[in-house]
């Protein structure tokens, strides 16, 4: 075994059950921060350790321990002799430096990556020209491969360490996703596209193929290594009601399986929606009715909707992925965040392709801006909570991922708060830590991040 220490700034997150476990632990908590909880009646504080040390086993890819940086090195590492009952120890002195979690992306399409800015459409015409046209090369398993590749890379250049992805309805676009991520070593789920109707023909795959496809997918792949298979209809418009009738027989039957979806995005989406199941009460109904929503669904956006379908997200713990850069990108209106969190768990996510960035900060400071258009200010502590222990508990991974507790996966990232002339001149206008967390969430985008560790193994550094 060898542990590595890594000596810099920390910031994380803790539920009052983590403070609990670490009582006799010197921190930095601060109560008098509120933060609206991705899971109902669980408090959430901000732990900060300025002159800080996290200690990770690399061979287990876990945390050990976390705290003042004196403390860390007294523990573990051999000075002065001091060897007694201590493991091999790598020191990396990142003190000027921000290390936080791995940031997490709860709505994602990987094939999307080589369109977006896609210039002036709205949803469903954005789809149908060009979507649909990117996708239908993903039965080639080079160019699944190649994309792939590119996608989780970018991913963790931008900081990102675990993600709820989007493939194509082609088998081949989930098997070298996959097999790239199991090389990594990533947390990531993802699944074959359902779809057979009101799309091309190439894309369509029949009714019952589709979801044996899945279940192939789950037999091979769920929960093999850090990954996960998620039920992935793209959406009411594309699936017929026997499709979404099969993939809700079989989101029941399988354990810890994710389920994942679009609802509510679009003003012309909903009306399409209600034209092709104008026997049920709503877009949410025609999901429900069809046995998809549960806790370990996600369904991104949920823009529009009424009363009685926040109830009901709320009584089935269904999430939602809030998509700031997509919605202002497609043009398709404002979330409302606290609303939303009022009833059920809510994570933030990138949607790239409609989505312009992969970085998670970029993202962030668009969430601010659609927030602050409802009078609304989203609070630079409640953002990074939620792309990090937030995100990870709407995804009911927190238990493996999303802050620093010991035994933990050590999925992390460096973050350089000068990584820019003017991002160094920003910051030195000011010593207050909510301060500079606030201008990283607005000004912050992947040139920030200096190194990202998965599983305790460095799996990018930015050059120079």
């Amino acid at each position: 075994m060898t542990l590595h220490i890594y000596q810099a700034r920390l910031l994380h997150y803790l539920t009052e059950d983590d403070l609990a476990a670490r009582a006799a632990v010197p921190s930095a908590i601060n109560r008098d921060i509120e933060l609206m909880p991705v899971v109902k009646g669980v408090s959430i504080y901000p732990e900060y350790i300025e002159d800080g040390a996290l200690v990770v086993d690399d061979d287990s890819g876990l945390v050990v321990d976390y705290g003042k940086r004196d403390d860390m090195m007294k523990k573990f590492a051999a000075i002065d002799g001091d060897i007694e009952g201590k493991a091999p120890a790598v020191i990396h002195d990142y003190q000027d430096k921000l290390i936080m979690p791995g940031f997490i992306d709860t709505h994602v399409h990987y094939p999307q990556i080589d369109m977006m800015a896609a210039f002036g459409e709205q949803l469903l015409d954005w789809l149908n020209n060009y979507t649909f046209v990117t996708e239908a090369g993903f039965g080639d398993p080079k160019v699944a491969h190649d994309t792939s590749k590119f996608f989780l890379n970018q991913l963790l250049a931008h900081g990102t360490t675990s993600a709820l992805v989007f493939s194509t309805s082609h088998p081949e676009s989930v098997e070298a996703f996959f097999e790239e991520s199991l090389r990594l070593n990533t947390r990531m789920i993802t699944g074959n596209v359902l779809m057979d109707q009101n799309a091309p023909e190439n894309l369509c795959v029949p009714t019952e193929q589709g979801i044996r496809d899945t279940q192939d997918i789950i037999a091979k792949w769920h929960e093999k290594g850090r990954q996960h298979v998620a039920i992935t209809p793209r959406f009411a418009i594309t699936s017929t009601p026997k499709q979404l009738q099969l993939a809700g027989e079989l989101y029941a039957a399988t354990d810890r399986v994710y389920m994942q979806t679009h609802v509510a995005e679009n003003r012309d989406e909903i009306a399409f929606v209600k034209k092709l199941y104008p026997e049920h009460k709503g877009y949410l109904d025609v999901y429900e009715s069809m046995g998809l929503l549960g806790r370990y669904t996600t369904l991104a956006h949920g823009i529009y909707l009424e009363k009685s379908e926040y109830e009901r997200l709320r009584d089935t713990e269904t999430q939602i992925a809030h998509c700031p850069t997509s919605n202002l990108f497609l043009g398709s209106g404002l979330f409302d965040l606290k609303k939303t969190l009022g009833y059920t768990g809510v994570s933030i996510a990138t949607d790239v392709g409609a989505g312009t960035s992969l970085s998670m900060l970029t993202t962030l400071g668009e969430a601010y801006k659609v927030q602050q258009l409802q009078n609304n200010p989203l609070s630079a502590h409640q953002g990074l909570y939620q792309i990090t222990l937030g995100n990870a508990q709407s995804l009911v991974l927190d238990d493996k991922i999303g802050n620093f507790v010991p035994k933990k996966e050590a999925d992390f990232v460096v973050l350089d708060l000068a990584a820019t002339p003017l991002l160094e001149r920003r910051m030195s206008q000011s010593d207050i830590l909510d301060e500079q967390l606030f201008v990283l969430m607005t000004m912050g985008d992947d040139r920030v991040v200096s190194e990202t560790i998965v599983a305790g193994k460095s799996q990018y550094k930015k050059a120079g």
